[in-house]
C-alpha cells in the first residue's frame, strides 16, 4: 500500500433510477433511499483509494455513520463526495457528503475502509 494523503477526495455522480428507490411506502412515492446512497458512497471511497493498493490489496468497508437528511426525488441527480480524514496503518476514514442536483445536501457522515490482502482475507474466510 503507498502512502494515502489526508485530505484525498474522489466524487461520483450518479443519475437515481426506481431501483434505487423506496418501495415501501407504496405506489406513486419513489425517493432515493438511503441503502443506495450507502451503497454510493461505498463505491465512492473505494475508487479514491484504488491508486495506493498494490496489487492482490483491496479494501473493505468496516464502518458506516450516516444521515439521511432531505428527500431526492427519482430521476435526479446525486454526487457523492469522499474526502480521507485520517489514516492509521491499513484504517482509512472518509469524511462523506452526499448532494442532490438542486444542490441540496442530502446526507452526511464518515466511513471506515480497512486495506486488506486478497489472498490472507480469502484464507481467514475459508473462500
Amino acid at each position: 500500500m503507498k502512502e494515502i494523503p489526508v485530505g484525498h477526495g474522489n466524487e461520483m455522480t450518479i443519475t437515481t433510477t426506481p431501483e434505487m428507490g423506496i418501495a415501501h411506502l407504496g405506489p406513486g412515492v419513489s425517493f432515493y433511499s438511503t441503502p443506495a446512497m450507502v451503497g454510493h458512497i461505498e463505491s465512492t471511497a473505494l475508487q479514491s483509494l484504488t491508486p495506493f493498493l498494490d496489487p492482490g490489496e483491496q479494501s473493505v468497508g468496516v464502518r458506516i455513520n450516516i444521515a439521511h437528511t432531505a428527500p431526492t426525488p427519482i430521476g435526479m441527480k446525486v454526487t457523492v463526495k469522499t474526502k480521507v480524514q485520517e489514516v492509521d496503518g491499513r484504517r482509512v476514514v472518509f469524511a462523506v457528503e452526499a448532494y442532490n442536483e438542486s444542490g441540496t445536501k442530502i446526507g452526511e457522515g464518515s466511513h471506515e475502509r480497512r486495506v486488506i490482502d486478497i489472498a490472507r482475507f480469502r484464507g481467514r474466510t475459508g473462500g
